[in-house]
């Protein structure tokens, strides 16, 4: 039998020159913070940071950068092949699965081959990778090696900011996130199973080349209409219907969002009101994303229009978040958008700012949401589509 071939071609989608601005920027994060080496658990700092790109950090996996510019990845055997068509990561090790594997001292044992005894080292705690378990067999390994400091958000503080290759990606991400709302909007009416749309929406987006989501869609009538999570079970659309949509656009693992409450048959007067105070809300919000302002004031400028118009009482405490590239299980990136949040708008931003209205004691709904890029005087919308109530 003869031997695979080694994987020469790369499956990247950017540069090289674009990776190696990337790490320049975390190593001078690093400088500043006096730290020998980051211990990235979070998917995404990978995937930015080399190309590396995988669901295998449900498992202990690991990213070790030391502050003279070496990468070493610690995975399962896997992942092996996975890193070498995704990445640029040429020092791939493997932790060995078997009875009482203790991955988190091979990590230790690492750290010390690279001269990292006695230093202080970061670690992305707040990581869906790292869990409690694992983090508490992080700090055994580690103790004694190596001092450790909180360190999540320093590459989640350097992905907020897009560059012009991400934000190309964010903009086909968009484009997707149109064709899914066109697809939903031909298909949605009366008797329509919801399984249906759904269908059609995620049709639209991989067609057109993009990715599965980072999370589920939400989409919820009758009752459901008033939930913003994905729950499992469908139904079919009444004659006089609310129909509740959330959903991205993904490309490359870039997201962005859209979402909107359509109605199916007649339109209450108490809805269409509460479609124009969103809509109102909405203005006020991207208005507020400007350059050097706390993205506190763009909640404040949501939660007063809406509290104005007489809806206060069905406004949620948060009104968006930041999106870029991010894996399950969620799309929602770091910072959100809430009262005092300090952190300052910059172009290269994007944050998608929903205006969610649930009146649990009437039963009616109503959201209206989508994406922007913060440019240098403020936001610019990036979907085309309109925002008119949809009646069906």
């Amino acid at each position: 039998m003869t031997a695979p071939a080694p994987i020469a071609a790369k499956n990247l989608h950017f540069d090289r020159d674009e990776f190696a601005r990337r790490k320049e920027a975390v190593l001078g994060e690093m400088a500043r913070e006096g730290l020998g080496a980051l211990l990235m658990f979070r998917q995404e700092s990978m995937y930015w940071l080399t190309g590396y790109d995988t669901f295998g950090y449900v498992h202990f996996q690991c990213m070790v950068l030391t502050d003279d510019g070496r990468i070493v990845l610690l995975t399962r055997s896997a992942d092996r092949l996975q890193a070498a068509f995704t990445s640029i990561v040429e020092d791939v090790r493997i932790w060995v699965d078997r009875e009482g594997a203790q991955p988190a001292r091979d990590l230790a044992e690492i750290l010390r081959g690279l001269g990292l005894s006695g230093k202080r080292v970061g670690v992305e705690y707040e990581a869906y990778g790292l869990t409690a378990a694992k983090g508490k067999a992080l700090e055994e390994a580690l103790a004694g090696l190596a001092a450790t400091a909180d360190a999540s958000l320093l590459v989640s503080r350097l992905r907020a900011v897009k560059s012009a290759a991400e934000i190309a990606h964010v903009r086909r991400a968009a484009a997707l996130a149109d064709d899914a709302l066109a697809a939903a909007q031909a298909r949605a009416g009366a008797g329509v199973d919801e399984a249906e749309i759904l269908a059609d929406m995620h049709g639209a987006i991989l067609r057109g080349g993009g990715d599965d989501p980072a999370n589920e869609f939400i989409i919820g009538s009758g009752p459901g209409a008033l939930m913003c999570r994905y729950y499992s079970g469908r139904r079919r659309l009444d004659a006089d219907d609310l129909l509740t949509l959330e959903f991205a656009g993904v490309y490359r693992h870039y997201h962005s969002a859209l979402m909107r409450t359509f109605v199916i048959g007649r339109v209450d007067p108490r809805v269409r009101a509460m479609h124009e105070a969103a809509r109102e809300a909405l203005l006020a919000t991207e208005a507020a994303l400007v350059p050097g302002r706390p993205l506190g004031e763009a909640f404040d400028a949501h939660a007063r229009t809406l509290e104005a118009a007489g809806f206060g009482h069905a406004r949620l405490n948060a009104c968006g978040y930041s999106l870029g590239t991010t894996f399950a299980p969620n799309w929602m990136d770091w910072p959100m958008l809430y009262a005092g949040q300090s952190y300052e708008a910059r172009p290269g931003n994007v944050i998608f700012a929903h205006m969610i209205l649930f009146d649990a004691q009437a039963g009616l709904a109503m959201s209206l949401a989508r994406t922007s890029l913060v440019g240098e005087r403020g936001a610019e919308p990036l979907s085309a589509a309109g925002l008119d109530l949809v009646a069906l």
